[in-house]
């Protein structure tokens, strides 16, 4: 399962959000679930990410992804970060070797592949 982190709060309406990050959570273990954060701005959506986490009775794995370079690309780090997990997924390897520091974001491909 696939889903987008953002910083917003549910319960203070000036605080719209600012940053997107990926939790991927592997439920093979019906009774163990594991999400792994990817974060392209370090720990900054720990907390949103932890409290999904646990609401979903999953155990938290931060993941090594690349780092963004700007203040605005993290939406492209997601889109990019989950297109490459679901072609490594395809490929049957397990969730924890499933780190992205390799990830090189290109906004422009991306544009064009939404643009389809």
């Amino acid at each position: 399962m696939f889903l987008p982190v953002n910083d917003a709060s549910a319960t203070d309406p000036d605080r719209r959000g600012s940053h997107w990050s990926l939790l991927m959570v592997d439920r093979r273990e019906r009774e163990r679930p594991v999400a792994y954060h990817y974060d392209s701005a370090g720990r900054l959506n720990d907390q949103p990410a932890a409290q999904l986490a646990r609401r979903l009775g999953a155990h938290l794995v931060p993941t090594r992804i690349t780092q963004q370079q700007n203040g605005y690309d993290c939406g492209a780090f997601v889109l990019d970060g989950t297109r490459a997990l679901v072609g490594r997924l395809g490929q049957r390897l397990q969730p924890a070797r499933l780190h992205l520091d390799y990830l090189a974001v290109d906004r422009q491909a991306l544009q064009n592949r939404l643009r389809g």
